[in-house]
């Protein structure tokens, strides 16, 4: 072991979304991690601008919900353009599956946030618990052994860590290092265009598309980003062997092209890239000590907005199962559960991505991510007999609400258990480490006990508490933690 190394209990490889929320859901809970990025800053681009509803909920337990809140805005309808007219509006999002926020469901529509403003507001967050990233940090090998993972750097000291996370992109070093092969497809062979630019003349009520004129150049869209000053341009581009070019001349032609803006109209390319849009997973998720979170593990097509908040969420999913054992409360057996319950989700999301990408689906329902869960998770306890399908289960998101003056998220928010007793279920005995809550009926939940998840998914349900909650608290690390 080096004894120069750099000591932490986690070491977070890749500053991107998932990267920084793991970060802030560690620090939140007290654990020792360092976040190394190799770039020099932040990503600089918008890729990922679509906040769906359940990673906003995420975003409100995390403390950013009100800064990415104020930081966007809702998605603009679609215009489509011809022949330099409007000929009509187009719903972007699936009119009869949109959603309608109640008190159960409280965001119940997508949110527009460059993904860079997210980023920043991750990080303003993480520095508020007393974190940081290491910036011009490029890796250069990893290695495990029983005992934890040793990283060696470009430059600077190695880092020893317990345990470490690739959150470090689709072209994941970590991934790569340790040999897990990447499963999937090219959604389309045709490259895209992805640039953020300032355009004058444009409203930004609407998000402008262009359609090939006869089939023929290829399509054109044009997003106003809320909160900015600029457009986020996506276009099909021609094949091409060779690099790219995405300078402003470059662009300008491109767009007056397919477009009635006219060249001068175009005035500043602040980000672009080109890619082809693929769906491809990781073949598992771990390997010993090293997790694999966000793209690292599964890259989607950007056409359902769904990667940015996939990668998100599995970093909700692992930080607090990390902190348990970490904490030497929980087993080392509750880490196997991260990819017995992100990869099948992640599956799910991929395939919905393609399907939206190709044509087959419209940004409906499952796009919100309201409805995932883990019913088939181990972690799941449903002890209720004969429940319909469409009842509340162990393993569903944990709805909100508000019943005797309890709002639930807000009993929800922070890093701890919630035991959840609503209506004439009697009283459990308290769980060390969970919060007691209970509310008057409510039929989002039906009465029975429920023991909350850190991440807000019921654990444990039952018309009333048993040795098998008891015993369901021990598995998970909750008998030998204080609150």
């Amino acid at each position: 072991m080096d004894t120069d190394a750099v000591n932490t209990d986690v070491l977070i490889v890749g500053a991107g979304p998932a990267g920084l929320a793991l970060a802030v859901d560690l620090a939140r809970r007290g654990v020792r991690a360092m976040l190394v990025e190799r770039s020099a800053g932040l990503f600089p681009g918008s890729r990922g601008k679509g906040i769906q509803p359940r990673t906003l909920e995420v975003f409100d337990d995390l403390g950013v919900y009100d800064a990415v809140r104020a930081a966007g805005g809702p998605y603009p309808v679609g215009m489509i353009w011809q022949d330099g007219k409007r000929v009509g509006e187009h719903a972007i999002l699936d009119p009869d599956e949109t959603g309608t926020a109640d008190e159960a469901t409280p965001y119940a529509e997508p949110w527009m946030v460059p993904q860079w403003r997210t980023q920043e507001i991750l990080l303003a967050r993480l520095a508020e618990l007393g974190g940081e990233v290491a910036f011009g940090r490029e890796l250069a090998g990893i290695t495990q052994d029983a005992d934890g993972v040793t990283a060696e750097f470009a430059s600077g000291p190695p880092v020893r860590a317990r345990y470490a996370v690739a959150a470090d992109g689709g072209r994941s070093t970590v991934r790569r290092a340790l040999g897990i092969g990447m499963t999937g497809e090219t959604v389309d062979p045709t490259p895209m265009l992805v640039a953020d630019v300032r355009i004058t003349g444009l409203d930004r009520d609407h998000w402008h598309v262009f359609p090939p004129a006869d089939g023929e150049g290829g399509f054109l869209a044009v997003c106003p980003l809320a909160g900015t000053e600029e457009f986020q341009v996506t276009a099909a581009l021609p094949p091409s062997d060779g690099p790219v070019d995405l300078s402003l001349p470059a662009l300008r032609t491109l767009i007056a092209a397919r477009t009635h803006i006219a060249p001068a109209d175009v005035t500043e390319v602040r980000w672009a890239s080109d890619f082809r849009p693929r769906a491809a997973m990781a073949d598992r998720f771990r390997e010993g000590r090293i997790f694999l979170v966000g793209d690292a593990a599964h890259v989607h097509s950007p056409a359902g907005g769904q990667g940015l908040n996939t990668s998100v969420q599995d970093a909700y999913n692992l930080g607090w199962k990390l902190a348990a054992v970490l904490s030497g409360a929980a087993p080392e057996a509750l880490l196997d559960t991260y990819e017995e319950e992100r990869l099948p989700v992640a599956a799910e999301m991929l395939g919905l991505s393609t399907r939206i990408h190709r044509g087959e689906a419209r940004r409906g329902a499952a796009t919100r991510q309201l409805g995932l869960g883990y019913r088939d998770s181990s972690l799941a306890a449903e002890t209720r007999p004969a429940l319909p399908a469409d009842a509340l289960h162990a393993g569903d998101r944990a709805p909100d609400g508000t019943r005797g003056g309890t709002r639930l998220f807000d009993a929800f928010r922070g890093p701890h258990w919630t035991l959840l007793t609503v209506g004439t279920a009697p009283d459990p005995t308290p769980v060390p480490g969970a919060r007691t809550v209970r509310i008057p009926a409510y039929g989002a939940y039906g009465d029975g006990v429920f023991l909350i998840r850190p991440d807000g998914y019921v654990g444990w349900a039952g018309e009333t508490a048993s040795e098998a909650l008891t015993a369901y608290a021990a598995r998970v690390g909750l008998s030998l933690q204080g609150e």
